[in-house]
C-alpha cells in the first residue's frame, strides 16, 4: 500500500486514486446487524393514565378505550366520557360497567367510538361552591384538550357525549347543560340528585356530607340547603327558567327504575318538568334499582342514542314495532249481547277450547278503539295474545274483550259481565286467574274499577291510560301501569305510581319510548308478558 502512494505522490489523480483504493477496502468490510427494536403490540385499554391539572393542583387518572380499528385506521373518531357513582372510581366503567363488551356489542351498528373514563372522586362533577375545587372547569378547560391533543378524536360538541350511573348521572347531564359547547349529548342512568322537598328533607348527616360541602349551606336545614349555586345548578331551577334556548341544541336520554329508593322521584319529576317546558329528551323507566343489574340492560339503547346524536340524525319518535304474528281465525273470536244492555262483549277462545273441557284463566280486557275500527284493534291486539299463547310465553285463555265507549263501564255492568261470561263459559273458579286491562281510556275505566273488585281480580294493567289527576292507588291491588315517554297523561302516570308506591301496594313501573297508539299498546303488552304469565297463573 505505501509503494502505491508513493508512485502516485506527485500525480494530479492521487487523490481519486487513494480515494478509490480506500473505498474497496471499506467495502470488503462487512457492517454489523444493528436489531430493529420490536413493535408494541396494540393495546386498547390504557389504565395509568393521568393528567396534571392546575386547577385542581393534582393529578387526576383515567382509562381510556380505544377502539378496535384505531391502530389500522387515520380516523378520527367521537368521545363518549364515562362517569362513575358516588364512592367509585375511574376503573368501574371496564369492571363492574362491560363497557368493552356493550360498546363492540354493535359496533357494526353504532360504530366506533373512544370512550374516556376519568377520576371523579365525589366531586358530582361540578366546581365547589366556594371555588375550593373547580372540577367541573378542570373537566371542560383541560381533561377534554388533553384527550383532545393525545388520541384522534373529533374535535366538536357534536362529536362529545358524557353517560354516567349515580353521581355519574347528574354529571351526564350537568356537563352538557353547563358547557353546551363543549359536550352536545347526554345520557344520566339513575340520575343522582334532589327535588327541592327532596333536599330539604335529607337527614342532617347525610346532608352535610354529602351535598353541604358542594352546594353550600353546610349545616342549614330547610330553605337555608337552597344556595343560589345549589339553585344554579339544579335542573329543577336552570330548566325552569322563560329562556331555555341555551338548551335547544342538546340531545338527552334518562333511565331510572321503578325499584330506586327516592331517586324514582328525582327523575320521574325533572322528566315531567322538561315535558311541561317543552325541553325534546327520551326517558325510560324499567324494572330494577341502583345496580349494574339495572344499568346493564341501558346500554345497547344507551350507545345507539348517543351514536344517533354523532351521526346528526334525529332519534326515532317511537321503537320498532311488535309482530301480532299470524292472526287469529275468524271462529275464535264472536259477539254477544250483555242481557239487558246495549253493550256488545268480544269473545276470544283459545286454540284448544272446544277439544277439552277443562277451565281456563280470563283477561277481561277494556278496549278503547277510538279513530280506528273495533275489529281491527280487537284483531291485533287478540292475534298478539293468541300468539303468545302458542308459543307458551302466556297460559291459554279466554278474553273478554269490552268495548270502552261514551257510556261509562261502572260497576254494576262490569259485575253482570263477569256473571255472564263465567256462566257462559269454563272460566277458574277464582280470582287468581283472572286479570283486568286498558288501553287509554280503557285503562282509566280500570281504574275506576278497581276499588271493589280487588278480591275479583288478580291483578290490573294499564296501558297508556288516560288517568285524570289525582288518581289514586287502591290499597290491596297489584298494578301495572305502562306509559309511553310522550303520553299527554305523562303526570298523572306518574302521581299514581307514587301513590301506588306510597300506599304499600305490589306493582310495576315502565315509561316507554313512544306515543299512545294501538301499536304501542301491543307493545306494551310485549314487555308485560312475563307478567301476565304470572297473574294468568294465579302468582
Amino acid at each position: 500500500m505505501k509503494i502505491i502512494l508513493n508512485i502516485f505522490r506527485f500525480t494530479p489523480l492521487r487523490i481519486v486514486l487513494v480515494g478509490i483504493l480506500l473505498w474497496g477496502f471499506i467495502g470488503c468490510s462487512k457492517t454489523p446487524d444493528i436489531p430493529k427494536e420490536p413493535e408494541k403490540p396494540f393495546v386498547r385499554l390504557h389504565q395509568n393514565e393521568s393528567v396534571n391539572s392546575r386547577l385542581l393542583n393534582s393529578t387526576i387518572n383515567y382509562e381510556v378505550l380505544l377502539p378496535e380499528n384505531y391502530s389500522t385506521s387515520k380516523d378520527s373518531f367521537p368521545v363518549v366520557y364515562l362517569l362513575h357513582g358516588f364512592g367509585d372510581n375511574q376503573s368501574a366503567w371496564v369492571g363492574g360497567g362491560l363497557i368493552q363488551y356493550y360498546s363492540d356489542k354493535d359496533v357494526a351498528v353504532n360504530g366506533p367510538m373512544i370512550f374516556v373514563m376519568p377520576q371523579g372522586f365525589n366531586s358530582y362533577y361540578v366546581n365547589r361552591y366556594n371555588g375550593s375545587y373547580p372540577y367541573m372547569n378542570f373537566f371542560a378547560y383541560e381533561l377534554v384538550p388533553e384527550i383532545d391533543k393525545l388520541y384522534r378524536t373529533k374535535k366538536n360538541p357534536q362529536s362529545r357525549a358524557v353517560m354516567g350511573y349515580s353521581m355519574g348521572g347528574y354529571g351526564a347531564l350537568i356537563l352538557p347543560a353547563m358547557h353546551p359547547e363543549v359536550f352536545n349529548i347526554g345520557v344520566p342512568l339513575s340520575m343522582s340528585f334532589r327535588t327541592d322537598m327532596q333536599y330539604m328533607a335529607e337527614s342532617q348527616s347525610n346532608f352535610n356530607s354529602q351535598w353541604g360541602s358542594i352546594f353550600g349551606g353546610f349545616g342549614m336545614s330547610g330553605q337555608g340547603r337552597l344556595t343560589d349555586f345549589f339553585k344554579l345548578l339544579s335542573p329543577f331551577h336552570f330548566f325552569d327558567q322563560p329562556d331555555l334556548s341555551k338548551y335547544s341544541g342538546l340531545k338527552i336520554l334518562m333511565d331510572c327504575g321503578d325499584d330506586e329508593e327516592s331517586l324514582h322521584i328525582t327523575n320521574g319529576t325533572l322528566h315531567n318538568l322538561m315535558r311541561d317546558r317543552k325541553i325534546p329528551h327520551e326517558f325510560r323507566v324499567r324494572n330494577g334499582g341502583h345496580n349494574w343489574e339495572y344499568w346493564h340492560p341501558a346500554l345497547p339503547e344507551a350507545l345507539k342514542f348517543i351514536s344517533y346524536g354523532f351521526s346528526g340524525k334525529k332519534y326515532p319518535e317511537n321503537p320498532d314495532p311488535v309482530s301480532v304474528g299470524n292472526l287469529i281465525n275468524p271462529n275464535q273470536y264472536s259477539l254477544e249481547n250483555l242481557n239487558g244492555t246495549d253493550v256488545q262483549l268480544g269473545i276470544f277462545k283459545p286454540v284448544d277450547y272446544n277439544s277439552n273441557t277443562n277451565s281456563y284463566p280470563v283477561i277481561f280486557w277494556i278496549n278503547d278503539f277510538t279513530g280506528a275500527s273495533r275489529t281491527d284493534n280487537a284483531t291485533k291486539v287478540l292475534s298478539f295474545l293468541n300468539t303468545s299463547m302458542v308459543a307458551g310465553t302466556i297460559p291459554n285463555s279466554i278474553i273478554v274483550e269490552i268495548p270502552e265507549s261514551s257510556a261509562a263501564i261502572t260497576s254494576d255492568i262490569l259485575t253482570k259481565i263477569i256473571s255472564q261470561t263465567t256462566t257462559n263459559y269454563r272460566f277458574v273458579s277464582d280470582q287468581k286467574g283472572k286479570i283486568l286491562i286498558g288501553n287509554e281510556q280503557g285503562g282509566a275505566a280500570v281504574c275506576n274499577l278497581i276499588s271493589g273488585f280487588q278480591t275479583v281480580f288478580n291483578g290490573f294493567f294499564l296501558f297508556n291510560a288516560n288517568l285524570p289527576v289525582n288518581t289514586q292507588a287502591i290499597p290491596g291491588a297489584f298494578y301495572y301501569v305502562d306509559v309511553t315517554d310522550k303520553s299527554d297523561f305523562y303526570q298523572s302516570n306518574f302521581d299514581l305510581f307514587v301513590d301506588i308506591r306510597n300506599s304499600g301496594n305490589t306493582y310495576e313501573y315502565r315509561v316507554r319510548q313512544g306515543t299512545a297508539s294501538l301499536q304501542s299498546t301491543i307493545n306494551g303488552l310485549n314487555q308485560s308478558l312475563f307478567y301476565l304469565s304470572l297473574k294468568l297463573k294465579g302468582l
